[in-house]
């Protein structure tokens, strides 16, 4: 059975960081990503980064505040979010995809495995 391990959410102060990881137990994918979902709100793609040469691609609203980086041989991810705002509060869940290209990456239904998610929440 597929599994996605997520770990490091919690709260912190505007302008603080956190980092977040996730690993997987299954070595066939090819690439993984971030999602979040605020209350009331849809899942939206963050970020996301494939073994394949490992290209990232970000959503315009976290690029140059979060970085995700990875180990490939280990299947593991992680998300730095710095600069943090109180918008980025939100769900975060892990993906992962069997997919070698880089088609859909920001989709959520071009992900084959999700993590529980961890809870983000950026407050003073």
């Amino acid at each position: 059975q597929v599994q996605l391990v997520e770990s490091g959410g919690g709260l912190v102060q505007p302008g603080g960081s956190l980092r977040l990881s996730c690993a997987a137990s299954i070595f066939s994918i090819n690439s993984m990503g971030w999602f979040r979902q605020a209350p009331g709100k849809e899942r939206e793609f963050v970020t996301a980064i494939s073994w394949s040469g490992g290209t990232t691609v970000y959503a315009d609203s976290v690029k140059g505040r979060f970085a995700i980086s990875g180990d490939n041989a280990k299947n593991t991810v992680y998300l730095q979010m710095n600069s943090m705002k109180p918008e980025d509060s939100a769900v975060y869940y892990c993906a992962a995809r069997r997919a070698f290209s880089l088609a859909g990456i920001t989709l959520r239904g071009a992900y084959d495995y999700w993590g529980q998610g961890t809870q983000v929440t950026v407050s003073s």
